[in-house]
Formats: structure tokens, C-alpha cells, sequence
């Protein structure tokens, strides 16, 4: 049986990984059905030029000129994966201050937690918490002066015409301030850190219109919108001009310190300091003026390169990308609902790529602003990273397995401290792998296995012994915690997970939780696939593990419907547990068929969620995961109904996000969702509804 189940999960995600070149789609056509046009001040629909490392949002002038206008909206933010900063303290402070035990596999078993406020261990769980926190290196805004000497306001800015080009990675933006147009190009280099600008206006040559720079200030809050600026902030700069053509701006945050280059195409006159960073003014009598402005940690020199340049090696590095991999074409699709789907898989598709590269998988809300101080969370590594690879692009996803490989150090000590075999991979972390203190992510499991998906589908696209040589350690070190979890109940005769578990519906009790389905399944099936890569070295199946996989607990169910954990049989009777992820979709959803799993009761499951769940409270990657679902029990009608389903956390904005709250108005997680969806649709046999003419190509 174990065979066959590795082969189907092979062939519903794997398939999409091969690369063909592009033949009967014409790629650039459907993304430019999707291009994204702004006529007035929306706050929710900023827009971003990246390139997955490095990225910046800015309002209808092209730029940051309004942060804190577009605060509640999408933030202006400019941010990187390598900015981070520290508050300095006195104290020193431990993750071991944070613990708390929970009775589980017959011991005492620490876990790191929150704790009440005025304790020192609430302190210390604050602290770790909010420190390293991502920051906003800088926002870079028009200064536009007025007839009468005033400085423009928003309201001053009239006749938008905004434009992305989401094939191109370029935004145009045209308005006018009094009557006077202006016309700004922004495109980002796809090789550093690195924007270049051009703009065309009048306002130019009158002297009225010119760049700040200024610093935010970071916050010690769940959020950071770029609009804190603190009274010293001018201490922490320090400006040369090399020539009346190069600007170099040096900031020392504490102990981050990083560097901001202007290189300007016209001269510009000594930077005006400010209180929150600096005023640049070119001296010209013409009217078009290009810049690029470039961010990095280290002081280095800049190699000369006009815009034109920059924004030819963009264009082409982003056609290069697009046009490998997988594409879908819904274009011959007469039903509305297909339009929709395919706006946004284009702005997905180009979101995730902007946001989501690097050598970390990326914060949920991506290089846009921060949530949770700007921290991943590994258990969303998987809506982050796994749509890569199905679409043909793995080597995105390889990048961020380098997290796992230079993180697991860390996560060896969290088994260790635990008693525990192997590695249990941290919840919500940072570039350096360290752990944070959670009430919930402490207990979450899912996370634990993702690395041998991960590696699976690397593997699946690239079948060689140099790949599974150098994920070795990770899969067999995480398949090794995965073991010794499960506690063999001497009551129960099997071994279960748990308690000392949220599931990833974070709706149950740690101390009591066991056994919930979908980290059941996936347990069984990340064991079971952790053999296969022994046996594809020549090694022998590990017995441990066979033993667990022999008496691991059967999926939970009662009156015909799937459990979300055992020890919850009152799943369905509670409106309460009918809220937050229906997780247990993802035991034939995420996952494919395992041993054990009926598709019969999976079916009745999903017709009791899709009628009854509670889905004003959930969240942006439960729909693409109930389209997965319905995809593998064959009613793509119910999966597109589930992409589309119209809840308010299922909102994709004009620029393509996913809003959920008014806390959190971007969700990338369920952008990657989208793409995961899709592609599985695609792969699938009859994935479409009946009539759609949908064409695919690798």
C-alpha cells in the first residue's frame, strides 16, 4: 500500500514541476488581462515592485509620498529579508524564562508560552517575542511644492492614471498637482535592492519638485506601518556626496547599521536635513529626471547603470520567469467566475513572487508591512512555498529550505530540552532560526513535517542523489521527532499524538488535545515517505518508524464525519469548534490519499463543513484548501464555488491581496493558497467544470 500512496502524491503535485518551453499560451496576454489600474486614492490598493528579497509599496505618485495616509490601508513600507533590528535592554532575558510544563507522554513535558503581564516571565515572552523585528529601511516620497509655497497634500493630487504591469514589474503613475502633470515610472532591479524612478513634469524645472528620505522609527507593536518617527532620529544619519550626482546616507539603529545610495541622472544640491531623514532637490532646467536608489546592509560601491538600463535588465530578468514553468490560460472560458480566477492567479502569481523569495520563507504578510514584528511562521512555509514547486519553479523553494538547513541546530535543541529524539521545528522564528514564546504556536505540530514535503517535492522535480544528500539530515532528523512523539497509550493499545497539541484549527485545549486528523495523516504520511528516502539511499526502513506507522491511532470519526482530534467528539455540535481552519479538509486536501482513509466518510465531511461551518471566521487559505479538497473528491463545481466562496477573509483587493481584518489587510498565505489550488485543478482529471476551456503548459 505504502508505494502507490508516495506515486499519487508524486503525480498530483509533482507533475507540474516539469518545464517545458512555452508553446500555444501567450503568457504576457493573460497577465496584461490583469493589469491593474488606479484612478483614484484607494488606500487598500497600493502597489508593490520587488523581486522576492527586497520590496516597496507606494501610493498614486509612484512613491511614498503619503504614509501616513495609506496607514490603515496597505502600508507604504519599504523592507528587505536582511533588515532587522533589536531594542536595546539591560536585561537578559532566556527562552527557558518562558516555560511551562504540560502533563504528556506519561512526563512533564516544557513548552515556551505567554505569560501574564507584570511577571518576568511575561517580560521576557514579550521580549523575545518582539525583538529581532523586521523594520522599514526608509519611505521615499515626492516633496511637490505648490504655487504659493505650500507643500501638496493628497487631496492636491488630481487625474489619476495609475498603471501595473504586472508581466513588466513596473508601475506608471500620472497625475497633476494644480493643473501641471506629472509622469512616474518605477521599476525594481530583480539582482539588488535596488529602485529606479523616472519622471517627467514641469514641476521640475519650476524648482518644485523634489525626494525625501526619511527613516521610521521601529515599534515594538504586532504591526508597523512606516509611520513612526522618533526626535532622534537626525543622530543616526550621516550624509556624503561624493559628487553632485551620488548621495550615500548611512543609519545607525543601534547596532543595525545599513546604507541608503542615490545616484541621480541630474545634479543635486547639498541634502536638506530634516527631523525624519533628508530633502533632496535636483538643480536642473529640464523636465524628466531619472534616479535609482539602492538599499544594503554594507557600505559598497554602486555600479553606474542608467534607468533605461536597469529597467531593460528587469523587464527581461521577469519575461525569463514567466515564461518557464507552468502556466494557465482561462481566457476561452465563458463562465464570469473564470475571469475572476484568473485575475487573481496573475496578481498571486506576481505577489508571491515579490514578496516571498530569499533565504527565509517570508512574514504572512510578506517585504509589505509587518505582522507579528515581522516573523515567519513556519507552519505557513507551506501555503508560502509549496505553489513554487507545483508551478514549475522550485528553485524559490529551495531557497527557503536553506532556513532548515542553517535553523536546525535550534530546532535540535527544542527535542532535546523536550526529550525528545530528532529536531521539532520552531512556529514563529526569525532568519536565525530562534524560537519565540506562544500560548499557541508552541503546541502546534503541523509545521513538523513540512520540511519532508518540502524536500519531496524538490526531489520529485529533481530526482538525483545530490538532493537527497544534502536533505538527508533534515528529513531523517525531523522523521526521528516525528517518531518519538507518538506515545504508544498503553490504554488505548496505539500510539497517539498528543496531548501537549493545538491542531491547526486553533480552537482546542493543549493539555487535553489528541490525535487530531489532518496531523494524523500527515504523520503518517511524512513518516512513511521519510523511508522511501532511506531506501532510495540503500538504507534499510527504519523499524522504529515502521512501528509507529503499524499502531498509529486510526483517523478519528464519529457518526459517519471525520473528527477534528479525537479527543473532540462534540466537533460538529459546537458552533465554537465550528470556527477558524476546517483543518481537517487537509487530510484529503493538502495531503493525498493515506492509509486508512475513506473517501466516503471524507465526502460526508466536507458536505457537513461546506453547510454548516462558521466561515465569517476563517481565514484566507481555507478556501483554496476547501477547493483542494473538493478537487481530490471530484466536484471541481464545489471547488471553484470555494475559491469564489463571498466571505469577507476571502476578499482578493485590486491589487490582488487577500484581505482579512482591518488588522490585517494582506494575507499572503492565501495568495499562495490560490496557486497551490490551481495548479492541483490543473493536474487533475476533469479539474474544471463542465464547459470551461481552460489550457495549461509547463
Amino acid at each position: 500500500m505504502r508505494q502507490p500512496l508516495l506515486l499519487v502524491f508524486a503525480i498530483t503535485l509533482f507533475t507540474a514541476c516539469k518545464t517545458e518551453p512555452p508553446t500555444s499560451i501567450n503568457r504576457q496576454a493573460v497577465f496584461n488581462r490583469h493589469n491593474v489600474h488606479i484612478t483614484e486614492v484607494d488606500t487598500l490598493a497600493s502597489l508593490s515592485v520587488g523581486n522576492g528579497r527586497f520590496a516597496m509599496t507606494m501610493d498614486v505618485t509612484g512613491l511614498q509620498t503619503f504614509p501616513e495616509h495609506y496607514q490603515k490601508g496597505i502600508p507604504l513600507g519599504t523592507m528587505s529579508e536582511w533588515g532587522w533590528h533589536s531594542f536595546p535592554t539591560d536585561e537578559t532575558y532566556s527562552i527557558e524564562e518562558t516555560m511551562a510544563p504540560i502533563m504528556s507522554h506519561g512526563r512533564e513535558i516544557p513548552y515556551a508560552r505567554q505569560w501574564p503581564a507584570g511577571t518576568r516571565q511575561a517580560a521576557a515572552a514579550n521580549y523575545i517575542r518582539q525583538n529581532p523585528h523586521r523594520i522599514h529601511l526608509a519611505t521615499v516620497g515626492w516633496h511637490i511644492t505648490k504655487a504659493d509655497g505650500t507643500q501638496a497634500a493628497i487631496s492636491d493630487i488630481q487625474n489619476i492614471d495609475q498603471t501595473l504591469d504586472p508581466w513588466k514589474g513596473e508601475i506608471t503613475s500620472r497625475f497633476s498637482v494644480e493643473g501641471e502633470p506629472v509622469e512616474v515610472v518605477s521599476v525594481m532591479s530583480q539582482t539588488e535592492d535596488r529602485l529606479g524612478v523616472r519622471v517627467k513634469s514641469g514641476l521640475l524645472k519650476e524648482g518644485r519638485l523634489g525626494l525625501t528620505i526619511n527613516y521610521p522609527y521601529p515599534t515594538d507593536q504586532f504591526q508597523d506601518e512606516a509611520v513612526l518617527f522618533d526626535a532622534d532620529e537626525p543622530g543616526r544619519l550621516q550624509v556624503s556626496q561624493v559628487d553632485q550626482t551620488q548621495v550615500t546616507i548611512r543609519r545607525q539603529l543601534d547596532t543595525t547599521r545599513y546604507f541608503t545610495r542615490l545616484q541621480s541622472s541630474l545634479p543635486v544640491a547639498t541634502p536638506e536635513a530634516t527631523d525624519k531623514g533628508f530633502l533632496l532637490q535636483p538643480a536642473t532646467d529640464k523636465d524628466m529626471w531619472t534616479f535609482d536608489i539602492t538599499f544594503s546592509p554594507e557600505e559598497k560601491t554602486v555600479t553606474g547603470k542608467d534607468f533605461e538600463t536597469l529597467r531593460t535588465e528587469a523587464h527581461q530578468a521577469l519575461t525569463d520567469y514567466w515564461n518557464t514553468g507552468m502556466m494557465i490560460d482561462f481566457g476561452a472560458t465563458k463562465d464570469p467566475r473564470a475571469l475572476e480566477i484568473e485575475r487573481r492567479m496573475v496578481l498571486s502569481l506576481y505577489l508571491t513572487k515579490i514578496n516571498c523569495g530569499g533565504k527565509t520563507p517570508p512574514q504572512e504578510t510578506g517585504l509589505t508591512y509587518n505582522s507579528w514584528y515581522g516573523k515567519p511562521h513556519m507552519e505557513m512555509a507551506w501555503w508560502h512555498g509549496v505553489h513554487f514547486a507545483m508551478w514549475g519553479r522550485p528553485q524559490v523553494l529551495e531557497d527557503h529550505m536553506e532556513w532548515y538547513l542553517r535553523s536546525i541546530g535550534v530546532a535540535r535543541q527544542i527535542a532535546e530540552r523536550q526529550g525528545f529524539e530528532g529536531v521539532r521545528w520552531q512556529k514563529m522564528t526569525d532568519p536565525w532560526g530562534q524560537e519565540t514564546a506562544s500560548s499557541v504556536g508552541s503546541y502546534l505540530l503541523w509545521q513538523q513535517p513540512h520540511i519532508i514535503a518540502f524536500a519531496e517535492l524538490i526531489y520529485n522535480g529533481k530526482p538525483t542523489k545530490e538532493v537527497l544528500e544534502k536533505y538527508d539530515e533534515v528529513v531523517q532528523e525531523t522523521a526521528a521527532f516525528m517518531a518519538d512523539f507518538a506515545w504508544y497509550d498503553p490504554e488505548l493499545k496505539r500510539y497517539i499524538l498528543g496531548p501537549g497539541v493545538i491542531a491547526a484549527q486553533e480552537r482546542f485545549d493543549p493539555k487535553t488535545t489528541f490525535n487530531p486528523t489532518y496531523e494524523l495523516a500527515y504523520w503518517r504520511w511524512a513518516l512513511e515517505t521519510a523511508q522511501q528516502w532511506r531506501e532510495r539511499q540503500g538504507q534499510p526502513r527504519n523499524e522504529k518508524w515502521d512501528k509507529v506507522l503499524d499502531d498509529l491511532s486510526p483517523l478519528p470519526q464519529k457518526d459517519g464525519l471525520y473528527l477534528a482530534a479525537e479527543s473532540a467528539p462534540e466537533s460538529y455540535d459546537s458552533t465554537y469548534y465550528m470556527t477558524d481552519h476546517p483543518s481537517v479538509l487537509g487530510a484529503y486536501g493538502m495531503l493525498p490519499m493515506t492509509d486508512g482513509l475513506d473517501t466516503a466518510v471524507m465526502h460526508s465531511t466536507f458536505d457537513k463543513i461546506w453547510t454548516d461551518w462558521q466561515w465569517h471566521d476563517t481565514w484566507g487559505w481555507d478556501f483554496p484548501m476547501v477547493a483542494m479538497t473538493a478537487t481530490r473528491l471530484g466536484d471541481p463545481e464545489k471547488a471553484v464555488d470555494g475559491l469564489l466562496m463571498p466571505i469577507t477573509t476571502n476578499i482578493y483587493l485590486p491589487n490582488g491581496h487577500n484581505y482579512q481584518t482591518d488588522r490585517l489587510r494582506l494575507y499572503l498565505p492565501g495568495n499562495g493558497g490560490v496557486l497551490a489550488a490551481l495548479a492541483m485543478m490543473a493536474k487533475q482529471e476533469n479539474g474544471w467544470p463542465e464547459g470551461w476551456v481552460v489550457k495549461t503548459e509547463n
